[in-house]
């Protein structure tokens, strides 16, 4: 370990020691030496800054999240009364449909009180993951780190050595969940720096379906890091419907990973909407396991100001008879930054593979800039495989076209920015939720 990286490390395992002793001494043996070994790779890996020559990373400098000492809240694992709750129900609204299955987490602890799992099917789980550690361990042991490696990957080894708290999603097989459910992770601390390590695992059994809303929001102006990493297992003929909307505030700084593997003709959904933060960065990585299984990734980013957001999108067509949809949409204003680099592999022998990806940007300022990269990586012949990628600001020609209908400036180019993201939110299926993003990316764009 050299000097910089032990500086980076130091709090984080002087943390966990301290955690170890109080809040996670009574997890299985297991769950520690896996935080233990987690550790230890951290701290021999650091954060991934330019200055180590990670390519992945060339556009999201993360040298001010290494830089900064951030830890956990104070009232980190303590319970808290209906007095002393940072939000009330009528204001928890505003982060989702009342109507859907909910497990709110505040400051990294699950808030019984917010939460509502009632007239969830007997057989389905969904409780926090230090629950599931001794009540379900077989089955977390079986696939906690196993669908999200940490190995090579600073921040979820960072992750994976704190977690104890989070979210367990268990749907077995035949299972339908008719209604969403809904995990949401707010930051209500006003104590500067405060670090949460958001965790999801997921496993949806053969021939069920479900749909799962991942939230992450804040309620406080200070500064923070938020770095998640959720894991999903999608049963053979399966169907998964998996959104996350991230509305951090303008001093937050986000890490989200998500890994997904599919089985045998099973169907993921996956549509991702980024609306806030400081400075964003989502891995969304998709192994196509199986033949006939299949997945469409969609996903909406709003920056203005100095936001930056950078997208890394990977899916891997392991087998044959496999089909992706890919479309991801940008708009950027002030001096804002954005990111996008989606790759498809389709491996030896992974023939008759289907696969589209695109990525489009609107820029509404002279000073905003997007960098694109697109790649395949093709190593059978029997395929239909196809990228495109487009960036620029508002047609002029459709401007005039609209004005000279009678329509005013503002409310032309208004039109034209919600004709641009509207086939990313159309995606939706959910009724409820298609309506509450519509309502968050209206609220969003007078910024840009």
């Amino acid at each position: 370990m050299t000097t910089t990286v032990a500086t980076e490390v130091t709090p984080y395992l002087r943390a966990l020691e301290s955690l170890e002793r109080d809040d996670f001494g009574q997890d299985p043996q297991w769950a520690r030496t896996l935080r233990k070994d987690a550790i230890a790779t951290f701290s021999n890996l650091g954060f991934p800054t330019a200055r180590r020559g990670n390519e992945e990373w060339k556009y999201t400098d993360v040298r001010p999240i290494a830089r900064t000492r951030f830890s956990f809240p104070k009232t980190y694992g303590l319970p808290k009364t209906a007095e002393t709750l940072p939000i009330s129900a009528a204001e928890l609204e505003g982060f989702g449909a009342s109507s859907w299955h909910r497990l709110v987490f505040v400051d990294g602890s699950l808030n019984h009180q917010l939460s509502d799992l009632s007239d969830l099917p007997d057989n389905v789980d969904v409780m926090d993951l230090s629950h599931a550690l001794k009540g379900r361990s077989a089955l977390v042991q079986e696939h906690l780190t196993h669908i999200a490696p940490y190995s090579n990957h600073g921040f979820t080894a960072l992750n994976t050595a704190f977690l104890h708290r989070g979210a367990f999603v268990h749907v077995p097989q035949d299972t339908v969940v008719e209604r969403p459910i809904h995990v949401l992770f707010l930051t209500s601390s006003q104590e500067s720096h405060i670090l949460s390590q958001p965790r999801v695992l997921a496993i949806t059994g053969r021939n069920s379906k479900a749909a799962i809303i991942e939230s992450h929001g804040a309620l406080t102006g200070a500064p923070y890091l938020s770095n998640a990493v959720s894991e999903i297992q999608v049963g053979a003929n399966a169907s998964l419907e998996y959104y996350r909307i991230q509305r951090h505030g303008a001093e937050g700084y986000h890490v989200g990973t998500t890994q997904a593997v599919l089985e045998a003709g099973s169907h993921l959904a996956s549509v991702t909407f980024d609306l806030g933060g400081s400075l964003v960065r989502n891995n969304l990585n998709v192994l196509l396991d199986a033949p006939e299984s299949s997945c469409m990734l969609n996903g909406l980013y709003l920056a203005t100001g100095s936001q930056k957001v950078d997208n890394q999108v990977t899916i891997d067509h392991a087998k044959p008879h496999t089909t992706s949809r890919e479309l991801y949409k940008g708009i950027l204003g002030g001096r804002s930054r954005a990111a996008f680099h989606g790759s498809i592999t389709v491996r030896k022998d992974a023939q008759k593979v289907d696969a589209k990806q695109e990525d489009k940007n609107l820029l509404l300022s002279d000073r905003a800039q997007v960098n694109v990269k697109p790649a395949f990586w093709v190593y059978a012949d029997d395929v239909k495989c196809g990228h495109g990628a487009a960036s620029g600001q508002i047609d002029e020609n459709s401007l005039f076209y609209l004005k000279s209908r009678g329509l005013g400036e503002d409310e032309a180019r208004t039109l034209l920015i919600h004709g641009f993201v509207r086939e990313v939110i159309q995606s939706v299926s959910c009724d409820s939720l298609r309506s509450h993003v519509n309502e968050l990316v209206k609220a969003k764009l007078p910024e840009l």
